[in-house]
C-alpha cells in the first residue's frame, strides 16, 4: 500500500497560514475511477483513498506510516519568504514622502 505525506499549501481564498502547519497522510489510489452508467457519477473499488490522516509532525507521520507497513513518499513544502518592508502599513500614509503620489 502506498501513501503520500505533505504540508497542505495554504487556499487561495485565505491570507494567512491557517490549517497549514498539520502534515496529511493520504493514501494513492490503487484502480483507476469509472463513470456510473446509471448517474454519471465517478466511483472507484477503493476505499482507502478517501482517508486522509492528519499528524503534528512529518517525524509522526513517517513512523504511522512504518508501523503499519505503508511505503510512504514526502513531500517537503515550497516555503514563503518574508514580506517585509521598512515602514510597514504606515508607509503609505507617510508625511516625509520626498516623490509625488503615484497611486
Amino acid at each position: 500500500m502506498q501513501a503520500r505525506i505533505y504540508q497542505p499549501s495554504r487556499n487561495a481564498m485565505q491570507s494567512g497560514q491557517g490549517k497549514t502547519h498539520t502534515w496529511i497522510l493520504e493514501y494513492v489510489a490503487s484502480s483507476a475511477r469509472e463513470v456510473d452508467p446509471l448517474m454519471g457519477w465517478t466511483s472507484s473499488n477503493d476505499t482507502q483513498s478517501q482517508v486522509k490522516l492528519r499528524f503534528e509532525t512529518k517525524e509522526a507521520a513517517l513512523a504511522y506510516a512504518e508501523a503499519h507497513g505503508i511505503e510512504a513518499s514526502v513531500r517537503e513544502p515550497n516555503k514563503r519568504k518574508a514580506n517585509i518592508r521598512a515602514g510597514g502599513y504606515g508607509e503609505n500614509f507617510a508625511t516625509n514622502r520626498r516623490g509625488a503620489w503615484t497611486h
